[in-house]
């Protein structure tokens, strides 16, 4: 048996953690920091593709149901014209017209599709003459995009001055700067008005209804009604298909870059730290969310606009939020 204190060496091996090296301990009273849950289950919802098994189902599903429909129609029809005559015709009469507004439909789902179509090449052809810096398919391009906005009152005037001073430009991007900022000007600041107003609704919904899900549902309706219009706003109409196609593309792209996530310098600038944050949850969330959707918006202008942003200068979200949120928290700050 030792006598006297043992002295264990502890060189060479990690010491303990000491009181000053010890995590904080949490406060359970701090608020957690808003999230954006909203904007970020829109973005999984529409970004999601589903299943090649799910579209196989869903497919052979409604294959079914309209032969049973078709089916079921002919005998309803062909019977009633054997009871009653005039009634039978009628009814045909009726399946005829509804019949015919279906075509009409597809036909303008169709069109819409081309007119996405026609501006997403534009678009190529533009980055194309932009990196091979060739005048002749800038050119090309120019001419494309005045076709595209011909009769279009709110762009006559930047299409004049494009007419006028395009022969003055001898490199493609000089060119192309020249077309953006006097033709796509206008629907630039058409745009980020959409962005505004859908990025303010969303931000007051999520903050001033507590329903469960009514902030996920007014999100989704807010960004699919903002992306369309933005759409439209650049020459793309799109129907009720090609928003859902165009709206997807945008949310695909945010999820893959990961900016639907917060916590970078925007959000936490926007509401991550700010006083919002911290009086009520619900009003850091509206804050959050509404950023998210500017970046949505900023997002559908680049996949909607005829041509890349080179001269012109890409909307900030911060700016877009500031200006669509002032005023709406003043006062609660």
């Amino acid at each position: 048996m030792t006598k006297g204190p043992i002295l264990i060496d502890l060189e060479g091996k990690e010491a303990a953690p000491g009181p000053d090296s010890a995590p904080p301990v949490p406060d359970p009273e701090m608020p957690v920091p808003p999230e954006g849950r909203a904007m970020q289950a829109v973005a999984t919802l529409a970004a999601r593709r589903p299943s090649r098994l799910a579209r196989l189902f869903w497919g052979l599903l409604l294959t079914i149901l309209g032969a049973v429909v078709s089916v079921a129609a002919w005998d309803f029809v062909t019977g009633l014209i054997t009871r009653a005559p005039v009634l039978g015709y009628a009814v045909t009469g009726l399946i005829s017209a509804f019949l015919l507004v279906l075509i009409v439909i597809a036909l303008k789902e169709l069109a819409a599709f081309s007119r996405l179509s026609r501006i997403d090449r534009l678009h190529r052809q533009a980055e194309e003459a932009l990196g091979e810096e060739d005048l002749g398919k800038a050119r090309a391009v120019v001419r494309d995009l005045t076709a595209l906005y011909k009769g279009r009152e709110d762009t006559r005037w930047g299409r004049d001055k494009l007419s006028d001073l395009q022969a003055d430009q001898f490199d493609a991007s000089a060119l192309l700067g020249l077309a953006e900022v006097e033709v796509l000007a206008p629907l630039d600041a058409a745009a980020a008005r959409e962005i505004e107003a859908a990025a303010r609704q969303v931000a007051t919904v999520t903050a001033v209804v507590p329903l469960a899900m009514a902030d996920v549902v007014a999100a989704l309706t807010a960004n699919l009604r903002m992306i369309r219009r933005i759409a439209e706003i650049y020459g793309g109409r799109s129907g009720t298909l090609g928003s859902w196609r165009l709206a997807r593309a945008v949310m695909t792209h945010l999820v893959a870059t990961g900016a639907v996530a917060v916590g970078d310098d925007l959000i936490g600038s926007v509401a991550g730290g700010g006083v919002l944050s911290k009086i009520s949850r619900r009003f850091g969330e509206g804050v959050v969310n509404g950023a998210l959707t500017a970046r949505v918006g900023v997002a559908a202008m680049e996949v909607c606009r005829p041509l890349p942003f080179t001269r012109g200068k890409r909307p900030s979200v911060t700016g877009l939020v500031k200006r669509a949120l002032a005023g709406l928290f003043g006062r609660a700050a």
